[in-house]
């Protein structure tokens, strides 16, 4: 029979992300509207946003977090502009951001001796080809495909070239091992449901060491230059962002911080996420018209969870649209370039009690469209 409950919020999209529970734009009262983001007070809300995001990941002391352009996008790019050229690149794709990467080093940077390993949908490269005299480039979490990393052991502590990894979907929802990991990328629309616009950089000291000894041959952008003569910019690193930011979308990513902190920081947060997957793995157990994209468990991703169904595409899309006038799940169908399907975001911002009761729909609007 056709539910009669429905979620208190419907909102499953992978990027704006669902907002916190309890939202409210009453968070935001505080925004040092009309005021210079160089200003004491404007810095500042800049700096607590840095330090809360060290505190709450609890990143190795010595690493560096500032605030850059663009999101996730402009925070990678900054990063693979400033960092690369000096040796070898692997390059690590399994889905449509990382490809996206792979592209941009190969035709944008026209890098040599660059090597790309790559899998289908739903699985994953063989990381032990890695070769750590090389850069590393990579992402955590497959946003479009539900793939996750398992682990960090492939990567070793006494390599020679950086590891950089774009963990926009990953962090805040996943034990990340940061000591292994000397570039970290992502964006406040993501886990914690933040306003886009902006991104996260993080940098290890092995970072900091290659962008002080290293001069890219190519132009550089303003907003990629991390550089004041030949040493790192440390404002940047310090609330001195590049350019203008929205002091409304950064009052907006404290709101989200404070948020973490009441729910028990990085592992309450990582607890939501687990339990939003448990949902759907009970579900995928007690079915057999639906399954993970992700071809094994140990790879299935807490955030992006991407399911498929069995049902031509045009059914699939059907589904969707049923799920959405009624009410119950928005923005749920599968990336564009990904496998016809569903996509689910789940990360810590998601209630389970409501993915409980999206489930209960999904049931009917399969039996309705098959």
């Amino acid at each position: 029979m056709k539910p009669t409950v429905k979620p208190k919020n419907a909102n499953y999209s992978s990027g704006p992300c669902a907002k916190h529970p309890g939202f409210s734009l009453d968070e935001l009262k505080d925004a040092p509207f009309g005021r210079s983001h160089r200003s004491k007070l404007g810095k500042g809300k800049l700096t607590e946003a840095i330090d809360k995001t060290k505190q709450i990941l609890g990143l190795p002391p010595d690493y560096r977090v500032g605030i850059v352009p663009a999101s996730d996008t402009g925070a990678f790019e900054m990063a693979m502009w400033s960092l690369l050229g000096p040796r070898g690149v692997d390059v690590f794709v399994w889905e449509s951001f990382s490809k996206g990467w792979a592209t941009d080093i190969n035709k944008q940077l026209k890098l040599d001796n660059v090597r790309v390993f790559d899998a289908d949908y739903g699985k994953l490269p063989d990381m032990s080809q890695a070769d750590f005299d090389n850069d590393v480039v990579f992402v955590w979490n497959g946003t479009t495909s539900g793939v996750k990393l398992p682990n960090g052991d492939w990567i070793p502590d006494d390599r020679a070239g950086l590891t950089m990894c774009d963990a926009t979907s990953a962090v805040f929802a996943m034990d990340l091992p940061y000591h292994k990991l000397d570039v970290i990328t992502y964006s406040w629309q993501k886990v914690l449901g933040g306003e886009a616009a902006h991104g996260i950089l993080i940098l290890s000291p092995r970072a900091v060491e290659r962008i002080e000894s290293y001069d890219p041959p190519w132009p550089m952008p303003k907003i990629f230059r991390m550089k004041k003569g030949d040493k790192l910019n440390e404002g940047i690193f310090k609330g001195s962002t590049i350019n203008t930011p929205s002091m409304l979308a950064n009052e907006d990513y404290l709101a989200a911080l404070n948020w973490a902190q009441s729910v028990g920081g990085l592992s309450g947060l990582i607890a939501r996420s687990n339990a939003n997957l448990k949902v759907w793995e009970d579900f995928v157990a007690a079915h057999d018209w639906i399954d993970f994209l992700a071809e094994s468990p140990d790879i299935l991703s807490n955030t992006s969870v991407c399911l498929t169904l069995e049902l031509e595409e045009d059914r699939v899309k059907e589904l969707v649209k049923i799920l959405a006038d009624e009410g119950v799940a928005y923005d749920c169908s599968s990336y564009r370039d990904a496998p016809p399907g569903l996509r689910f975001w789940c990360g810590a911002t998601v209630e389970a009690a409501d993915l409980e009761i999206v489930t209960q729909w999904l049931d009917w609007a399969y039996n309705e469209v098959k």
